[in-house]
């Protein structure tokens, strides 16, 4: 058998695939499934006494802190509720630092002492749990030997049903800390972060003359990419079924180059995954709203709207979860890593967020006047000050081995942190600048020369999509972080550094007005100051450009162009500072958080690094000698029949496996020398010498995939994982 056949055979399964059951039923109402497998307020209220109900509702809504004394009286209610649907087991759901979600099941199944077992919850197993705690990533907060972790209950993210042919399950969503209290995931700080924020923006909102002010929350709307590829070629690549992405392969004949496949008829295959995903979704009150392709062939993107970030950060680990579920039914596997394939565009994950609240609204809602919205231009001038000041922190929120591979290129934002205000706000900031702000550009009509359409409506200010900040409308969008990243980690970020920002506001505003300036005066000083200190940040051009490069430099503007430039952010002086002031994160939840990320940072190269050695010499380098032998072989018969053979092909296979074994020779000892460094250095080795290293055996490997009898080339090719589905 040739080695092409398994690839071949991979191809035939694809043509002969036969798509599962739909789970969708045509006579189901879509609307009426919307959080059917969600214990939801609606839920609550129902199966709640009034006083229970009114006290959970009281800490969901307003932020009030759980009574524990509703505690058995919920877990009896959520036990009911979830045997009715076929549960026997519930799960407290955390998310530690692996940034992946983590789970722990216990049976209901009580055993009574005369031999019998009852069904049973308790308040005290809803509220906490207890998994291991040195397991998980920790960062030194707890050693091997030091087990114990707590998880909690976090009442403001709803139980679930997960649903599974095993068996359903109720899922609880937790924090997860350690013994001494230090948090060791990314759900803890995600809620100090909000407290601290809301407390600030409070302090903002006071002095514009509110007096029934509410928990002031953020909300977010993460844009989820992914690419398909279908499992039979992927079973057949051992570095993306391992490391997320491919680590060899040379471009196939066409890539994204037209433009095709973007925003172009959903294939049928694929659309069948996208509406079995959205039904999962929709039972568990994801609320999934646009679908689409993406610019490279094999690539798509799923959006929600809008939802408090604390549940966004949670309902995208579940999107992330039940896409890769529901896609092996499919016979495919759902890829999120940042950068699967060389050559055409990588994935992210767009942050979309805004603050606000049930009375007061969308804060960063500009109405159709902004320079009349005192109160909106200083929620976003904070917003401007924060991202000048913690534009490392927020490089650092999105920094992974994975995510390096897409930012500055032009596909991602670049590394270096500015924000896009979009022409009517820069218009309006400079005007306050100046001075005073007396208007606003209007919003137009565009007229496209159709006299069957009428007038379309023109904002007064385009989109900049090379900008990792930029605002949209009546949000920002933080298109930097990476597509398989848990959106807590830019969420603790923007949150925290908006408290510092509004603190920052609230206090100036408060001692002029003590000093007897008007408070409308106080606001344009407090406005022009800021744009004065930190309008640096601000950027309207081409985020791709190298004059871009130059000219942040001269603004003073970070350029953390790597992870390992970026992860000694954690353990500044002035992160430490901003962190602990606002009681987000401690100096050890910080120092944990550095050392986890330069574990994770190496970990991630040394398993590709392990991974392009393995392939290229059991895989490559055998095919392209066998090549190399049948080419020698032709010579040898050509010139004893006393033919002048020609020797150019052979020559060119000999001396691509001359470089091959060269650089499989350099990797090895790239590797073996990494024992020699550790912490910053040893992640800095990796991404100095360990990935040069991988990328000299992948420039050989590609350029044999390129001259190698196909017969002879067993790993699926990106035209075959790429088109084929």
């Amino acid at each position: 058998m040739t080695a092409n056949a398994v690839r071949l055979g991979a191809i035939r399964e694809i043509g002969c695939n036969v798509a599962p059951t739909p789970f969708f039923d045509a006579a189901e109402e879509t609307g009426a499934i919307f959080g059917e497998n969600v214990f939801s307020l609606s839920v609550m209220q129902r199966r709640l006494p009034k006083s229970v109900y009114r006290s959970v509702a009281a800490t969901i809504e307003r932020g009030e802190r759980l009574d524990p004394n509703v505690a058995d009286i919920v877990a009896s209610a959520m036990k009911d509720w979830a045997m009715e649907k076929g549960v026997t087991h519930y799960a407290h759901v955390f998310y530690p630092l692996t940034g992946l979600t983590a789970e722990k099941h216990d049976s209901f199944l009580e055993p009574v002492g005369d031999g019998t077992a009852i069904w049973e919850f308790q308040g005290k197993t809803l509220v906490q749990g207890e998994p291991d705690a040195s397991s998980f990533p920790n960062g030194g907060i707890r050693a091997t030997f030091e087990a114990r972790g707590y998880t909690g209950w976090d009442v403001q993210s709803p139980a679930y049903i997960l649903e599974n042919p095993n068996g359903n399950t109720l899922c609880i969503p937790t924090i997860f800390v350690s013994m001494t209290g230090e948090a060791l995931d990314h759900k803890t700080p995600l809620l100090r972060s909000q407290s601290a924020m809301s407390e600030q923006a409070r302090r903002v909102l006071a002095l514009f003359g509110h007096r029934q002010i509410d928990n002031v929350v953020s909300y977010c709307g993460p844009e989820q990419e992914y690419f398909l590829v279908d499992s039979s070629f992927v079973n057949l690549r051992p570095d993306v079924l391992n490391a997320g992405r491919t680590l060899f392969g040379a471009r196939p004949p066409k890539g994204q180059e037209f433009d095709d496949h973007y925003f172009g008829a959903i294939p049928e295959r694929v659309l069948g995954f996208m509406h079995d995903t959205e039904r999962a979704l929709l039972k568990l009150g994801i609320p999934a709203k646009t679908r689409h392709n993406e610019v490279a062939p094999g690539q798509f993107e799923i959006a929600p709207v809008f939802e408090r970030a604390n549940l966004a950060s949670d309902h995208q680990q579940l999107l992330m979860s039940t896409f890769k579920a529901i896609a092996k039914k499919h016979g495919f596997e759902c890829l999120f890593h940042e950068k699967p394939f060389a050559g055409v565009n990588g994935s992210g994950k767009h942050v979309n967020f805004s603050f606000g609240n049930a009375n007061q609204g969308n804060l960063l809602n500009p109405g159709d006047n902004p320079h009349d919205n005192a109160q909106f231009l200083v929620f976003c001038a904070a917003i401007v000050r924060a991202v000048h000041l913690h534009g490392g922190l927020l490089r650092l929120s999105i920094a992974s081995a994975s995510n390096d591979h897409r930012l500055g290129a032009n596909e991602a934002p670049p590394a270096i942190i500015s924000i896009f205000l979009g022409e009517q706000l820069t218009d309006v900031f400079e005007q306050i600048r100046n001075g005073g702000a007396t208007s606003s550009k209007q919003k137009g009509a565009l007229s496209v020369g159709v006299d069957t359409l009428p007038d379309l409506t023109k904002d007064a200010g385009d989109r900049n999509r090379t900008s990792p900040f930029a605002f949209t409308g009546n949000r920002f969008e933080f298109r930097a972080a990476g597509s398989n990243q848990t959106v807590a980690a830019p969420m603790v970020v923007i949150n925290t550094i908006m408290a510092e920002a509004l603190d920052y506001a609230a206090t100036e505003l408060e001692a002029a007005v003590a000093s007897g300036t008007d408070f409308n005066d106080a606001v344009q000083q407090l406005l022009a100051k800021i744009m004065e200190t930190h309008g640096a940040a601000i950027f309207d051009g081409n985020g791709y450009s190298s004059e871009w490069h130059e000219e942040a430099a001269v603004r003073g503007l970070k350029n953390l162009r790597t992870t390992v430039d970026a992860l000694p952010e954690w353990t500044s002086a002035e992160t430490k500072a901003l962190f602990t002031k606002y009681a987000v994160l401690s100096e050890a939840e910080l120092e944990s958080r550095y050392e986890v990320g330069l574990e994770q940072y190496v970990m991630a190269i040394n398993v590709e690094a392990n991974l392009t050695e393995g392939m290229a010499q059991t895989t490559i380098l055998p095919a392209a000698l066998r090549h190399q032998t049948e080419l020698a072989g032709n010579v040898a018969a050509l010139t004893a029949a006393g033919v002048d053979a020609d020797r150019t092909d052979l020559l060119a296979v000999t001396e691509l496996v001359g470089e091959l074994r060269g650089a499989i020779a350099g990797l090895r000892a790239a590797k073996a020398a990494a024992h020699d460094h550790e912490g910053i250095a040893e992640a800095a080795y990796h991404r100095d010498v360990v990935l040069p290293a991988m990328t000299k055996v992948r420039a050989a490997a590609d350029a044999l995939e390129g001259v190698v009898a196909d017969d002879l080339w067993s790993l699926p090719t990106y035209q075959e994982m790429l088109f084929i589905r």
